[in-house]
């Protein structure tokens, strides 16, 4: 009999699958998603939170019983309240009033206890959501603060998994690595393992405008106060992770909340491929960087969530409308 012991073993060998028609018939690079939505949580996510959860139990921050406390934008709470169903553990999860209602509605569907805060303020305001993670496990006995901007098990999960499925999938043929970047796991695991095999594989990060990630990695200067307000889920940043190293990331590429938005509907009704607003913004950055490809180039785009976590947004076309985009 062929089956899994529990649904963490169902995590990874995402396939990878080549577009077609998104990115328009003069684009000259063979392009293949790496659809991360096939994980059980549906996201990426998936790998680095159990790769977090294993981490801390090793060491003892994580103890039997305890409870899960973490600020995040909703896939990684995804991946951390399923291994916490099969480990035992409570969740508190922290996020913000700018994610979709779908992200919460799952989250407690899953049994954890969500907490909303407000996205227009500073990081080191006491209502941030990074703010509020960090209270609450203060407060909570017996409870293990995840901060995936900081734990540098995030980023070695991709190093360990994503990569080297990637690596094998290709036969090491891949020319370009472009993915959304945030906390800094995905893009900084992915590129420090491409950069070991192939210094030459360029390690391109998506990026929004608002967030600051662009400008600290082309002038290393950072300006918090430089950021601001943006619609675009899963992407950016208003502060510098841990989990970034610069250094393996060759180039950033800003994309429109507008763009990532549009794309994102194409990518579902042109590849059939359901996928998320940072998937969006990934092909949308792909189209705007068209000139820098050649025909002989092999590129892995990687998709992060799905589709089913924006279906009140911009998979909704009242919303659209309201942002002016439809």
């Amino acid at each position: 009999m062929i089956y899994s012991n529990n649904i963490l073993e169902t995590i990874g060998n995402t396939p990878l699958i080549k577009l077609n028609k998104v990115l328009g018939a003069d684009f000259p690079a063979t392009v293949l998603a790496k659809v991360e939505t096939f994980n059980p949580g549906n996201s990426v996510k998936d790998r680095m939170a159990v790769k977090m959860i294993e981490d801390a139990e090793a060491d003892g921050r994580l103890k039997p019983g305890g409870t899960i406390i973490e600020g995040t934008s909703g896939n990684t709470g995804m991946g951390l309240a399923l291994a916490a169903i099969v480990k035992g553990y409570r969740c508190i999860f922290v996020t913000n009033d700018k994610q979709s209602k779908e992200k919460c509605d799952i989250l407690r569907a899953l049994g954890a206890e969500v907490v909303v805060c407000p996205t227009d303020v500073t990081a080191d305001d006491p209502r941030s959501y990074y703010s509020v993670s960090a209270r609450l496990a203060e407060e909570t006995e017996n409870s293990w603060y995840v901060n995936q901007y900081n734990n540098l098990s995030n980023r070695q999960a991709h190093y360990e998994s994503t990569a080297p499925e990637i690596w094998k999938q290709t036969e090491g043929k891949l020319t370009h690595f472009v993915v959304g970047a945030g906390t800094g796991g995905t893009i900084t695991g992915c590129g420090m393992f491409f950069k070991e095999q192939n210094p030459k594989i360029q390690i391109i990060g998506v990026d929004t405008f608002g967030s600051i990630l662009q400008e600290f990695h082309d002038t290393g200067e950072y300006h918090p106060d430089h950021a601001y307000s943006y619609l675009t889920e899963g992407i950016g940043e208003d502060i510098i992770p841990e989990n970034y190293d610069m250094s393996v990331i060759d180039h950033f590429e800003k994309v429109t909340d507008k763009d990532g938005a549009i794309y994102a509907r194409k990518l579902a009704r042109e590849e059939g491929i359901f996928c998320g607003y940072s998937a969006g913004s990934a092909i949308a950055s792909l189209v705007q960087m068209k000139d820098r490809f050649s025909t002989e180039d092999i590129i892995v785009v990687l998709l992060h969530d799905h589709g089913s976590r924006y279906v009140g947004k911009i998979y909704n076309d009242e919303w659209m409308k309201e942002q002016g985009w439809l």
